[in-house]
C-alpha cells in the first residue's frame, strides 16, 4: 500500500509541475530531441539565427526584424501556448509580423512541442 501511495504522490507532482506559471515563462514540456532541432535549422534558423539572435541570412531583408529568442524579458513575457500559437499561425494571426509564415502542419503533433523548447532554450543567451 505504501508504494502506490508514493506512486500516486509521484504521478501527481510530475502533473503539476508540468503546468505553466500564471505570470509568464513556462517550462518546456518537451526535451530538445535531434528532430526538432533540425527542424528548427530548416524552419526557423533562415531568419531567426541558429543562436535565437534574430539574425540569420533572411533577417537583413525583413522589417520588423525576427524575435531575438535570447532576450530574457521576452522570454518572461510570453507562455508556451503563446509560442505555439505564433508557429501554427504566423505572425499575422497574433498582431505580430505578418512576415513569419504559419507552420499548420505541425498541428497536435509533438515536433510543435519540440520547436517551443529550442525557442526556450535561447533564454538569456
Amino acid at each position: 500500500m505504501h508504494r502506490v501511495v508514493v506512486l500516486a504522490s509521484l504521478v501527481l507532482l510530475g502533473a503539476c509541475s508540468r503546468s505553466e506559471p500564471s505570470g509568464g515563462v513556462a517550462s518546456a514540456q518537451a526535451q530538445i530531441t535531434p528532430e526538432a532541432l533540425a527542424m528548427f535549422k530548416m524552419r526557423c534558423a533562415p531568419c531567426h539565427g541558429e543562436g535565437g539572435h534574430g539574425d540569420g541570412p533572411g533577417a537583413a531583408a525583413l522589417d520588423p526584424k525576427p524575435r531575438n529568442y535570447t532576450d530574457a524579458s521576452w522570454q518572461k513575457s510570453v507562455t508556451d501556448d503563446q509560442i505555439k500559437k505564433t508557429i501554427l499561425y504566423g505572425g499575422a494571426a497574433v498582431g505580430k509580423s505578418p512576415n513569419m509564415p504559419p507552420n499548420q502542419d505541425l498541428d497536435g503533433k509533438p515536433e510543435l512541442d519540440g520547436l517551443v523548447a529550442v525557442v526556450r532554450s535561447f533564454n538569456g543567451k
